[in-house]
């Protein structure tokens, strides 16, 4: 067999290659010296441009994020302000009823002192009919707080109605634009006496009706016409309204027209209950107009037990509750 030989470097042979190594060594000192900066620009040309369209886009997601953030911010609070809106909102509808209520309250205590000789008592509108007119509604006080049938009402600055039923704890009111209402009236000034009648024609105008005014003395609009003292139901001296229109009748003795009630009709929310009952000093009378309950003619006896007609000569033409076409006025 054999023996394989080991490879061995001559010495001569490693000086030649260390000496390569070397001058090559050398070489590469040199050549970086001499050609590093144009490569350094090459690479510069080639990397910046890249390395900035990286922090362009870096800077991008970065922005997005923020905005994402701020979105999230801004949506948190725009809830939160849009809740303190609300808030404010209804705080401010409260203020507004409370001032709105406080106002009503106001202008029925000025009422109270403007009818100061009379009892009153306060009371909520609970109920109405329908339509946009209060014609009649229901108040919340009743028998148990002192109210009676044929007491008046009044609100706003002037006559309301009068109460027509009565319960426990509630009272039906029925208004003078009622059309069934008839009120004993007269001028402020001149104590020309008329009769007041609701019209369901006229509500939609806000106007009341009067006629048999019988009187010579010039009557302008703007005259105040209050309830008279021959009524039997309605206390002496309350303001219904002002007259808007009044002409003479075919007959030339006596006038109708129309009248602008003193009370808003449509807004009532409130009202003052005069706690006293008109006092005629005649209790056939009282008893005959309750059973009218509208302002119907109604027959009282005499003492010798015959009826009074229209035509009777105790009563003047369109003065008295009994007016000569039959519509009395209460």
């Amino acid at each position: 067999m054999k023996k394989k030989k080991k490879f061995q470097i001559k010495s001569k042979h490693l000086l030649v290659i260390m000496t390569g190594v070397c001058i090559s060594a050398i070489a590469l000192t040199v050549t970086e010296k001499v050609s590093i900066a144009p490569l350094r620009d090459a690479a510069g040309m080639l990397i910046v441009p890249f390395q900035n369209g990286i922090n362009q886009v870096g800077n991008w997601l970065t922005d997005l994020q923020k905005g994402f953030q701020n979105v999230e911010d801004l949506a948190a609070e725009n809830e939160a302000l849009q809740e303190r809106v609300n808030q404010l909102t209804e705080e401010n509808s409260i203020l507004s009823q409370n001032q709105a209520e406080l106002e009503r309250l106001q202008e029925l205590y000025q009422l109270d002192g403007n009818y100061s000789e009379y009892d009153k008592m306060a009371a909520q509108i609970i109920s109405r009919d329908t339509g946009n007119w209060y014609s009649t509604f229901i108040i919340n006080k009743g028998s148990d707080d002192g109210i009676a049938v044929d007491m008046n009402v009044i609100s706003d600055g002037g006559l309301v109605g009068i109460v027509t039923e009565v319960g426990r704890n509630w009272a039906t009111v029925r208004t003078i634009i009622d059309d069934s209402s008839n009120v004993s009236a007269m001028t402020a000034t001149t104590s020309d006496t008329c009769i007041v009648s609701g019209d369901l024609r006229l509500q939609d105008e806000g106007k009341l009706a009067f006629s048999q005014m019988n009187t010579e003395n010039e009557i302008a609009a703007g005259e105040q016409i209050v309830t008279s003292n021959i009524s039997d139901k309605y206390l002496r001296g309350i303001l219904i309204g002002y007259i808007s229109e009044v002409t003479e009748d075919s007959n030339h003795l006596t006038k109708t027209g129309y009248i602008i009630p003193a009370v808003d009709f449509q807004h009532i929310q409130e009202v003052l209950v005069i706690t006293e009952l008109k006092d005629t000093g005649d209790s056939t009378n009282s008893e005959a107009a309750a059973a009218t309950d509208g302002g119907a003619p109604a027959s009282v006896s005499s003492g010798s037990g015959q009826e009074e007609t229209s035509g009777s000569s105790s009563q003047s033409a369109g003065t008295s509750d009994t007016a000569d076409d039959g519509t009395g006025g209460e």
